[in-house]
């Protein structure tokens, strides 16, 4: 597979192939902060992600999976998690195709090519990979996610630069959802979140910016899913693996089919001190409660 990168509007920053290109990759990814993969995983992995994930979906709704697997911290609506399961947490630890395609070797090189080699998964001292089932539907608690970058989750650890992954199981388009982007804006110094919709307290320690500039960014970032300057849409098709980096403003555009389906496995890799990370996300998660 050659990674070569493909400059019609609907391919936009969609990469195949192998290890040879890696400097057009990386150059892109510099440049506007995502790439996506194509043709990477092998077809019968990303159909094992899918079974596997499926039955963890099922063994969080029927509780014969331990508690430790399931989450409401990302939903609209809590009132749906005994009709619906839209979230597993540490899905590669029941799922085992999903912990060979988050370590799969080739996808591991690209992302310490971006972050340098002693780049960590996201473990157990956070979420793990997660499975995401994002269909809209009225069982859902789930419809969408507005602007943020994702270093602003934790401006006051010291993980950062990071990368994020999603494999995509469905394809994305209008009618299931699709992913909103920046592009270039990971170069911006974005302000730690001091004002947000979640009305969130920000660490006296954070940092006051996240980026790779000291440039600030040329307009705030919007607090919901306003349309913003020079944001595009990220259409994928199944198998996809989009690659973005933690400071890259991103959102999540809503389903306009209510019937439409839109699952994916996602998390990241970090850079860092993994031990300090790990103590220190431990006394802010125990401080929190």
């Amino acid at each position: 597979m050659d990674l070569s990168v493909l400059t019609s509007p609907a391919e936009f920053g969609v990469f195949r192939g192998s290890e040879a290109a890696v400097d057009r990759l990386e150059d892109f990814y510099r440049r506007f902060g995502f790439v996506i993969l194509r043709d990477l995983f092998p077809v019968d992995l990303v159909d094992r992600m899918e079974t596997e994930c499926a039955a963890a979906q099922n063994g969080v709704l029927a509780g014969t999976v331990p508690e430790r697997y399931g989450s409401t911290q990302y939903l609209d609506d809590e009132t749906k998690i005994e009709k619906f399961v839209n979230y597993v947490e540490h899905v590669e630890e029941i799922a085992p195709a999903v912990r060979e395609a988050a370590t799969y070797p080739e996808l591991v090189t690209v992302i310490r090519r971006f972050i340098g080699e002693n780049c960590w998964l996201s473990d157990e001292n956070r979420i793990g990979v997660v499975y995401q089932d994002a269909r809209p539907g009225k069982e859902s608690g789930y419809t969408r996610i507005g602007w943020h970058s994702d270093w602003q989750a934790s401006p006051s650890l010291d993980i950062w630069p990071s990368v994020a992954f999603t494999f995509h199981l469905d394809g994305t388009s209008p009618a299931n959802g699709f992913l909103r982007v920046v592009p270039g804006s990971h170069r911006w110094a974005t302000p730690a979140p001091y004002r947000n919709v979640n009305n969130v307290t920000v660490p006296d320690d954070a940092r006051s910016t996240g980026g790779y500039t000291d440039t600030p960014p040329p307009f705030p970032m919007a607090l919901g899913f306003e349309k913003i300057p020079g944001e595009i849409p990220v259409y994928t098709e199944r198998g996809d693996i989009i690659l973005h980096d933690a400071y890259l403003w991103h959102s999540a555009a809503r389903a306009t089919d209510d019937a439409a389906v839109r699952r994916h496995v996602r998390s990241g890799y970090f850079n860092g001190d993994r031990e300090k990370y790990a103590n220190r996300y431990q006394f802010l998660k125990n401080a929190a409660r």
